[in-house]
């Protein structure tokens, strides 16, 4: 089992969705929603795309080297 990086399930690391996105504050409104609803994702505002939460990643237990957006494994730059 991998170990979550350290930050918070509500915080994606800045490769994966980067500071100055345009959307940003409204994908992680969306995302804050999923996970406080215990639902596995939500709609991306910009594609459409369903795009898992962190917290649905986290109960994994490990990463899946996929990409996901909210990957809580992803540390570093």
């Amino acid at each position: 089992m991998d170990q979550p990086a350290p930050r918070a399930l509500t915080e994606p690391h800045p490769s994966r969705l980067a500071p100055d996105h345009p959307r940003r504050a409204e994908i992680l409104a969306a995302h804050a929603a999923a996970l406080a609803a215990g639902q596995a994702g939500y709609l991306d505002p910009e594609t459409g795309l369903f795009v898992l939460t962190a917290g649905f990643l986290a109960a994994r237990g490990t990463c899946c080297s996929r990409g996901c957006r909210h990957c809580p494994y992803v540390d570093g730059v």
